[in-house]
Formats: structure tokens, sequence, C-alpha cells
């Protein structure tokens, strides 16, 4: 099933405020300043960007097991009897044609869709009728096809949003600013600062989100996601609208959340991206799953071929 917000831009954008484009940049740096992100490397490591939540499976065990997940609306099946699972550390694409259920899969586990049947375990326990924001707390994260931020918010106060997630003041304690809502502000402005230093534009601190570059609005909105500290980042098509220069940024900032710490689920349709960057790939056709092997060994699979391309009359006979 397609989703229904796949244009890409910012849910905010007007035309009497038409929003920067994939290929405009922001300001230029000043004299001497040395660039955020340098084009085919990977950015550097963050102190203070890195996971600092628990997590009690090892590395290259099952974080997140999909279990025989459906979903049906109506008469039409989106996801039909889907398995996979995710290991820790590891980059997971799910890809598939137009319609193949990737979304809706994404929205199944973050709590967006209720299941018809099946199941979504994280470590062991089940997201099954949980609220949203639970399922956040539990562990996982998400960006949008459509890039969903607060636009009249600075990039700062934007990922200090995601940030509270992982707060335990009590509304009273924050409307009198006990101490340790005191605390937790201060903890959430370095966190969030150090974030927007890891994804490439901490020199936007300050700027309203909406007045930003589309490129940087994406990058803000993994740092948003990376705020909530989650178990599983999921990213749904986050290189939509980019250049080439811009997705080859995009992977080395991928492949940096991993050496972070943090297990990475993507959907996307470059698959010059997708083969560079997972560990391994789920592909979807119609609601089901149809492989789930190594990139080279998708690359080369008929039924993907297939899928993509379609198939010869006389083959499909």
């Amino acid at each position: 099933m397609t989703d229904p917000h796949e244009n890409g831009l910012p849910a905010d954008a007007t035309p009497e405020e038409p929003l920067a484009d994939a290929a405009s940049v922001d300001a230029p740096l000043a004299d001497g300043a040395e660039p955020d992100i340098v084009p085919g490397q990977d950015p550097p490591l963050v102190e203070g960007a890195e996971s600092e939540r628990e997590i009690e499976v090892e590395v290259g065990e099952k974080l997140v097991e999909v279990k025989n997940l459906t979903i049906r609306f109506g008469g039409l099946t989106a996801l039909d009897d889907v398995s996979f699972d995710i290991k820790r550390g590891e980059i997971l694409g799910l890809i598939g044609p137009n319609g193949a259920g990737k979304t809706t899969c994404f929205n199944a586990m973050t709590g967006v869709y209720k299941p018809t049947s099946g199941d979504v375990l994280l470590e062991g326990q089940s997201v099954k009728g949980r609220k949203q924001h639970q399922i956040t707390r539990l562990g996982f994260a998400r960006t949008f096809q459509n890039i969903r931020l607060f636009g009249e918010m600075t990039a700062l106060e934007n990922v200090v949003v995601g940030l509270d997630a992982r707060h335990r003041t009590s509304v009273p304690g924050a409307l009198l600013r006990l101490p340790r809502h005191v605390r937790e502000e201060k903890s959430s402005v370095d966190r969030a600062m150090a974030l927007l230093d890891f994804v490439g534009i901490a020199q936007h601190a300050q700027k309203r989100s909406r007045d930003l570059s589309y490129g940087s609005q994406r990058r803000l909105e993994i740092a948003r996601a990376l705020g909530t500290d989650p178990k599983l980042l999921c990213l749904d098509e986050p290189a939509a609208g980019f250049n080439p220069a811009e997705k080859e940024d995009l992977m080395a900032l991928i492949r940096s959340i991993r050496d972070e710490g943090y297990t990475v689920l993507l959907i996307e349709h470059d698959m010059k991206l997708v083969m560079g960057v997972t560990d391994r790939i789920v592909v979807l056709e119609f609601g089901k799953k149809i492989a789930d092997d190594l990139p080279a060994a998708i690359r080369n699979d008929p039924r993907v071929i297939a899928a993509y391309l379609g198939v010869p009359e006389d083959d499909a006979a």
C-alpha cells in the first residue's frame, strides 16, 4: 500500500514561503572555517552523540522480531504474513517496488497502524496494544517520507523535543522548575547540540527549522529521532530529493550512526545507496516477503529482478 505522504516535502511548506530545494546550500562558511561534512568521508564521531541506552541483547543477536505480520485495510491486504528479524548493530534495508508495503510495515512497527494479526517484538517485548509514545519509550524511533518538523521552532528546540521522551520530570516539577527539571533541561540542550554537531548542522542550531535547506531539514529529523535514544532507528526514504553528492554524505552519516551504537532499519528506493550501506536486505512485493539476504545475493536474485523490472509474458505464463 502506498503511503499517502510521498512528496518528500515538509508539511508546513507554503507557496508563499517555499522551502529551499534539495540542491540548495546553506550560508557560506566564514573565512578559515572548516566544513562540518567532508564529501566522501564519514563524519567524525562526536562526544555526547553515542547511544546511552542499556540494551540487553548482544551485538549480532536478534534485537527486533517481526512475526507473521499481516495488515488489511478492508479487502486490501497491505502486508501478508511477513516475518524477519533485525540484529543489534546492523543496518537492515527494507526495499521493494512502490506499493510493496514498506512504509506500512514501518507504521505497524511504530504503532501508527494496528496489525490485523502477527506481532513485533523488541528484545522479546511485544509492541501490540501499545500507544505510539509508549513504543517510542520502548526503543523505536523513526523519520518520515515527508519531513515533519516544528517549523517555527529552532533546530535546537526540535531536537530537545525528541530528548523529552527520556525525561522523568513531572508536569508540576517542570512548572516549578525543580532541581531535577533544571538538570534535565541543561542536559537536553548539551546533548541536542552534540547531536546537531554529529549530523553536521550545529552551525544552524538557532535557525528556525523551516528556514533550513532541504538537506539540513532531513538531517535535523534524524537528529531529533536520535534524541529519543532509540534501540532501533527507522529511516523512511531519507535520501528522497537528494542529489548524488548528498546521497554519498547520507551514506557516510548512516554508517556513523551505526558506529555510535545504534541499529538502523532503512527504507530506500535508491539501490546504489541501499547496496552501499546495508549489511542485509529484506525485499517485499505486494505485501509479501520475497527475499532476505546479503546485498550481493539480493542484487542477483531473479525474484527481486522480476519484482523491479517485470518478467516477459512468456515466462509469466
